[in-house]
């Protein structure tokens, strides 16, 4: 696969130039010491600013740059990682809070099941999608982590203004 350095062309400009991006999957990320975004305020501020964020839970940068994403049915590495679009699609006429709610939780679970893992932003390259349909992105470029404060916002308001859990048959606990 052909290697494709990062340009800071989705709106994120020299304030976020210092970070380190991962360009082959395998080289660290170098220090993911950014402060945490604690509020959804917080985080919806930051996307109105850099349109091209996606969440991911997984164990950070630094564990993702030495391991990647694989589909765990066929066991086929991917050609990037697995995210979650932080921008809502052109049919989403709720409020932006309400997208940002619900991606925040919608791999909670991935946290609740392993406490080693916590949802961090994220932008890099789309070169695909994965197995469920999701964005893969490579030469990813970690933008800041979520606190606490801000994944407590957003499954009160989720659980607040979601059926969640219902899927097209009713309910799937």
């Amino acid at each position: 696969m052909t290697e494709l350095a990062f340009e800071p062309h989705f709106g994120i400009t020299e304030e976020l130039s210092h970070l380190e991006s991962s360009h082959d999957g395998k080289r660290p990320f170098g220090a993911f010491e950014i402060a945490p975004l604690e509020s959804m305020y917080d985080l919806e501020s930051m996307l109105r600013r850099y349109p091209e964020l996606h969440i991911r839970y997984s164990e950070g940068p630094e564990a993702d740059s030495e391991r990647g994403s694989v589909d765990t049915e066929s066991g086929l590495e991917l050609p990037g990682i697995s995210v979650n679009p932080l921008q809502p699609e052109r049919w989403w006429f709720r409020p932006v809070a309400d997208w940002l709610a619900r991606q925040v939780c919608q791999y909670r679970h991935l946290q609740e099941r392993n406490p080693q893992r916590f949802p961090w932003v994220l932008t890099g390259h789309f070169v695909g999608r994965g197995p469920d349909c999701e964005p893969l992105l490579k030469n990813v470029v970690p933008i800041a982590r979520l606190g606490g404060g801000a994944i407590s916002e957003a499954a009160e308001r989720y659980e607040r203004r979601f059926d969640a859990g219902k899927g097209p048959e009713g309910r799937e606990d």
